[in-house]
């Protein structure tokens, strides 16, 4: 498979380090191989380095060096918000933040609710496995009498 994220005017990324992190931008200009000129509908336009981004699938349709209202219009158009919150990315950083957000009262209680999981499905393993041991030895002892072998 070929690589399909290339540095372009449009590509949307996620700010993954500096004073911005966490948040989706689009680049708007590429300054050179090092820096790109970034803009978003919550993001002040400026310079970044592009070793702090992290390039998503998504691409939007905007001119070199948009100015900010074009890069707004342009993102409402591709419902990129909508599209980001759907993702894998997204929900597994939202469930990142929500685990580090627990206080140890909710940490606690996580525990417990996992135990009396995993002791429910230990519980249904021990009767599947009661229920199979007994099927096959049904099995063997039918097979016993048709052929005539002890």
């Amino acid at each position: 498979m070929t690589y399909t994220k290339f540095v372009q005017i449009g590509r949307v990324a996620y700010v993954a380090f500096g004073p911005e992190q966490g948040k989706l931008i689009a680049i708007v200009d590429v300054i050179d191989q090092n820096r790109v000129l970034a803009d978003g509908p919550n993001f002040r336009r400026q310079a970044l380095n592009l070793k702090t981004l992290y390039l998503t699938k998504y691409v939007i349709k905007i001119q070199h060096s948009a100015r900010a209202a074009s890069v707004k219009a342009a993102w409402a158009k591709a419902e990129i918000d909508k599209k980001w919150t759907e993702s894998g990315w997204a929900k597994r950083l939202a469930a990142k933040q929500a685990r580090t957000s627990l206080t140890d009262f909710d940490r606690f209680k996580l525990m417990r609710a996992k135990q009396a999981r995993n002791r429910l499905i230990a519980l249904e393993v021990g009767k599947l496995r009661i229920k199979a041991r007994k099927a096959n030895a049904e099995a063997k002892k039918s097979g016993a009498k048709k052929t005539g072998k002890k």
